[in-house]
């Protein structure tokens, strides 16, 4: 294992730094199985104790339990499936990480589907409303209830935080705390056509796979934090989706799209990121060990999502 370096501190944490762990075994946003087993996996494979030995002082108590709404009892809501399951389960996990952040502690939420980042966003802004977001993720999920083809809410919760789309009342708790352009993507490359409409009108800056190519991941990561953060002052928090990575890194994700990031490629992003001193809350989304080529597949992407929280909490090659 790579070391830490202490010569970036933290802007907003007191010191010791404490990362609260967040496992949420939830798949509710999205149709496909075993997506919740995720954060088991990570947790199973050591991400704790990884953390204790990059310095960290570690708050981990077990997984989130969830209320379970039986889906005969929660019928689509337009074209939204799962909507009350979906709303409960993100405002719970929003106090949860609101919780944690205001108690000066770094939320690592484990998911489960990022359906979860409506409330793991809406927990930072609780406490931290100035906050800007880099989403790493093939997909902008931010579609609305209107423009989605799939009914799947794990590709809508940025709608929900910007404030964007029609008024659902089941989801009246989140509070469009999180303004346009405090938002950026880095790893965009399969965007719905209503999605591309959304993103121009508001104005909302996104790093697609070929500004990657073009530029490179230094310029990228520079011009994405210049655009969110150009004093380097405001809190982040990183929502990382694994399906950012191409799928022969992370292979064992929902919903893999061909031409991601390079292993050295997502490091890098959350290596810089840390290096800001700015960061007050990570996600690591969309693990799913049902999914892939066997069992070899699966173990290559949950070290995946250990090797990205760690390198996000300090963890350097040298």
């Amino acid at each position: 294992m790579a070391t830490a370096t202490e010569s970036y501190a933290s802007r907003f944490l007191p010191h010791p730094k404490t990362v609260a762990i967040v496992g949420c075994p939830f798949r509710g946003g999205q149709s496909r199985e075993g997506v919740d087993h995720g954060p088991i996996r990570l947790v199973q494979a050591g991400l704790p104790e990884q953390l204790a030995e990059l310095g960290w002082t570690v708050n981990y108590d077990g997984h989130h339990q969830f209320e379970e709404i039986d889906e005969k009892n929660d019928p689509p809501i337009g074209k939204m499936k799962n909507p009350r399951l979906v709303s409960r389960v993100c405002e719970a996990v929003a106090k949860v990480v609101g919780d944690h952040a205001k108690h000066g502690q770094l939320p690592l939420t484990l998911g489960g589907d990022h359906s979860l980042a409506m409330g793991t966003i809406s927990g930072t802004l609780s406490h931290y409303p100035d906050a800007c977001v880099i989403w790493v993720d093939a997909h902008a999920d931010i579609n609305t209830p209107e423009t989605t083809g799939s009914g799947n809410i794990h590709g809508m919760p940025v709608s929900f935080l910007l404030g964007l789309g029609p008024k659902v009342s089941e989801f009246a708790w989140v509070r469009p705390l999180l303004q346009p352009h405090r938002l950026v993507y880095i790893g965009l490359r399969d965007v719905d056509a209503g999605e591309k409409r959304i993103l121009k009108e508001n104005g909302i800056k996104a790093f697609s796979m070929h500004e990657v190519d073009k530029w490179g991941i230094g310029r990228v990561v520079e011009m994405a934090l210049d655009h969110v953060n150009p004093k380097r002052d405001l809190p982040v928090h990183l929502s990382f989706d694994v399906d950012a990575l191409d799928p022969s890194v992370a292979p064992s994700t929902g919903t893999p799209v061909r031409g991601g990031l390079t292993f050295r490629e997502g490091h890098y992003i959350c290596e810089a990121v840390y290096e800001t001193g700015c960061l007050v809350a990570l996600d690591i989304m969309e693990v799913n060990p049902s999914l892939g080529t066997g069992e070899d597949a699966v173990k290559q992407t949950v070290a995946v999502g250990c090797s990205l929280a760690r390198s996000a909490l300090g963890e350097t090659l040298l």
